[in-house]
């Protein structure tokens, strides 16, 4: 069953109980330490300690390579990513090489996919959604590109998505540009896509955009999609 079935489905499998997301706003979090919480909370959610979780953060300047990456795509040398205070982390999760940083908002989803919502392509799929409605509530018109994961504006990459699913719970999750420097990504190659550029709201919008409104965006339309109420901490 796709992840972003109808309570009217859910009921028709027996799944009708309410379901509810902790919603953690972080700040800024550097990103080993953002790793070592991800694993705890994997942890906690696989024994049954805690409900579903979305972690709402953003990273200091970092580079992450994924499982299909390696740092062939990463252009500058170390002593260029230390000078401009780049960190090069490795990861447990799907795709290629991607930057985080400042005015970048990050969720990583902590979720147990059981026993309904076993389906790796639809819960892309359905982050992807998110990330498209939350761009359509700031009036910016972002969809898919065939074949390529993540959200686009035109050929330019306004989020990326990379995930680790084990034993049917989630972590790593999503990046969206909002206000980010975008000169960063000229450190690498961004996803392993030579030939498409990156974006930003602000970018796109000509101005400043809150981040706090997008978080907020966010959570409505993450609540909407995955058909949670969603709770806040």
């Amino acid at each position: 069953m796709p992840c972003s079935a109808t309570s009217a489905s859910l009921e028709r499998e027996g799944f009708s109980r309410a379901r509810t997301l902790d919603v953690r706003r972080l700040g800024v979090l550097p990103y080993a330490e953002a790793l070592e919480l991800q694993r705890a909370l994997v942890d906690d959610r696989r024994a049954g300690r805690i409900g579903d979780t979305l972690l709402l953060l953003e990273h200091p300047h970092v580079i992450t390579l994924g499982v299909r990456g390696g740092r062939s795509h990463v252009l500058a040398s170390a002593e260029a990513l230390a000078a401009r205070g780049v960190e090069v982390q490795e990861t447990g999760r799907g795709g290629d090489v991607t930057y985080h940083g400042p005015g970048q908002i990050v969720g990583y989803p902590i979720l147990d996919l059981n026993p309904d919502r076993r389906d790796v392509h639809q819960y892309v799929r359905d982050l992807e959604e998110v990330l498209i409605r939350t761009a359509a509530d700031f009036g910016i018109a972002a969809g898919r590109v065939s074949g390529l994961t993540g959200v686009w504006a035109g050929d330019e990459k306004l989020a990326a998505i990379g995930v680790r699913i084990a034993r049917w719970i989630t972590s790593h999750g999503f990046a969206l540009n909002v206000t980010t420097d975008l000169d960063y990504f000229s450190l690498i190659v961004p996803c392993g896509i030579a030939d498409r550029g990156v974006t930003s709201m602000s970018r796109l919008l000509g101005r400043p955009v809150e981040l706090d409104k997008v978080q907020q965006s966010i959570v409505n339309q993450f609540s909407n999609v995955f058909q949670f109420s969603h709770l806040e901490n």
